[in-house]
């Protein structure tokens, strides 16, 4: 009986580590194209639909900010952060992050916590060039995301 408890405290880790692998770390992804390598997002319409509408989201918070800035108009930098930043997370749907690569929601859990920090400086410091270079640095996980991700509704 001993003997037979090993062998299966094994299989049944090996099948734990396998499915948090899949479905935690890997997501529901496949590999790019021959002329696209990015990794590809395998979503339902409606979620491919959700995670554009959040990009849209982040690009009209990012012009609204920059406007603000350049008015020195800080309550509206303040609300327009914070209209992205971490508060947007509770919409997306559980079944969707399953789907979510590691890389991918690493980028867009740091995205929204970086409009909240971004929200929070504004207020405190009400500096436009601060704002203005904290956005820049802001947008490099826009960019990294961008050009490591596509996203289909193509079965794999």
């Amino acid at each position: 009986m001993k003997k037979l408890c090993l062998p299966i405290i094994l299989l049944l880790v090996t099948a734990i580590g396998a499915l948090l692998y899949t479905f935690v770390i890997q997501g529901q992804t496949t590999a790019g194209s021959k002329s696209d390598s990015r990794t590809a997002l395998v979503l339902e319409e409606s979620e491919r639909a959700l995670v554009l509408e959040e990009m849209r989201a982040f690009l009209s918070a990012v012009q609204t900010i920059v406007l603000a800035a350049t008015k020195e108009d800080m309550p509206t930098v303040v609300e327009a952060a914070r209209k992205v930043g971490r508060a947007a997370q509770g919409e997306v749907p559980v079944s969707l992050m399953k789907k979510l690569p590691a890389g991918f929601k690493k980028l867009g859990f740091a995205t929204h916590q970086g409009f909240d920090q971004l929200a929070m400086d504004a207020e405190a410091l009400g500096d436009r060039d601060q704002v203005l270079e904290a956005l820049g640095t802001l947008m490099n996980n826009c960019t990294g995301c961008h050009a490591a991700f596509q996203i289909t509704t193509d079965k794999p």
